[in-house]
């Protein structure tokens, strides 16, 4: 055990401050600290919540709706993650609209899908652009690709989201956030920064057991002082300017729009579109899809989970009627969801 990680379960160990209530926004941070059996060495006084940073469980219904509604009405091919492929709608998913005649294909970036669009010609193709700052600008690089090759059958259903807008609607569920390392390398410190003017504390996190040991102990230590604080305790990749390159594209690209994130409603500027520039890649736009508003399953409490207000066990269908195998929710689909770590490793 090295010398960092000493001293960090020493001061863990030793926290002898108020009930701390610690968010860690992101869904790969949640897994983590849960297969590094993080959860079981903390004191009392110190308790994670799993909060909305799984792009796939903030999704909303109604975008799963129109990806099949662009599956089986609009004849075109769905290419898109894994994940997404088992997120109930409100009556099918894109597995069980398989079924129905939908043509759904798995990839593992966005380039992949405008590479297949360009192999076949005869297919509109259509990627699901879901995700956080982190994927946002390789969603901008392939619709760049697709100007690039001529190529017209290929558009973008989005709902990419920014992390700024949840961190506001989320501040008083906790008493810090554990920041995503990989959202603030991209998009920097600056909005850290200006929520301690808030009254908001946070660290940003990177993702090793070591360095997530350490974060948590630093936040034990600031957080004794009984004033807003922000660390940046992944230094070596988050700066305080972020990317230029990858924000660069992103606003040359896109622009901000209100989204709608499970369980919390419309967020004020939190989704981000395609520019008018690019209309021609934006599968709203190109198919005329009409708004849907999706029906979650009412028994499935993934929304109150997103907020922090119940630990995923409190469901009544954790573990029972939901399983990975048979998931009624996004948070037990996903492999970022808090649902799915707290099956996976226990109720920690």
């Amino acid at each position: 055990m090295n010398n960092a990680i000493v001293r960090a379960r020493k001061i863990i160990d030793n926290y002898n401050g108020p009930h701390m209530r610690i968010m860690e926004v992101c869904g790969t941070h949640t897994h983590e600290i849960f297969r590094q059996g993080i959860r079981k060495i903390l004191p009392e006084s110190i308790e994670m919540i799993s909060g909305p940073g799984c792009p796939v469980c903030v999704t909303p219904v109604g975008f799963i709706d129109e990806a099949i509604m662009l599956a089986l009405e609009k004849n075109c091919t769905i290419c898109t993650f894994g994940d997404l492929v088992r997120v109930p709608g409100t009556e099918d998913s894109l597995q069980t609209a398989r079924g129905k005649g939908a043509n759904v294909k798995v990839v593992y970036s966005p380039t992949d899908a405008e590479e297949f669009a360009m192999q076949n010609p005869d297919k509109q193709v259509v990627f699901l652009s879901v995700g956080f700052e982190t994927t946002t600008p390789s969603n901008c690089i392939a619709v760049k690709n697709a100007i690039r090759d001529g190529i017209t059958n290929f558009s973008l259903l989005t709902a990419n989201k920014t992390m700024p807008g949840a961190y506001e609607a989320m501040k008083d569920s906790t008493d810090l956030f554990l920041y995503p390392g990989h959202v603030h390398a991209i998009i920097g410190t600056k909005i850290c920064e200006d929520l301690v003017k808030e009254g908001v504390s946070g660290v940003c996190a990177g993702f090793t057991g070591s360095e997530l040991l350490t974060a948590i102990a630093v936040a034990c230590v600031k957080y004794q002082e009984g004033r807003p604080f922000f660390v940046n305790c992944y230094p070596r990749v988050v700066t305080e300017e972020g990317s230029d390159d990858a924000k660069a594209i992103v606003s040359e690209m896109m622009e901000p729009c209100d989204a709608e994130w499970r369980g919390m409603g419309e967020i004020k500027n939190s989704g981000m579109k395609l520019r008018d520039a690019y209309s021609d890649f934006d599968a709203r736009k190109k198919y005329a899809l009409p708004h849907i508003d999706g029906k979650a399953n009412p028994a499935c409490h993934c929304g109150e989970v997103l907020k922090g207000e119940i630990k995923p066990p409190e469901c009544p269908l954790f573990g029972k009627v939901c399983t990975p195998e048979h998931p009624v929710g996004a948070c037990m689909v996903s492999s970022e969801g808090a649902c799915s770590a707290f099956y996976l490793y226990g109720q920690g």
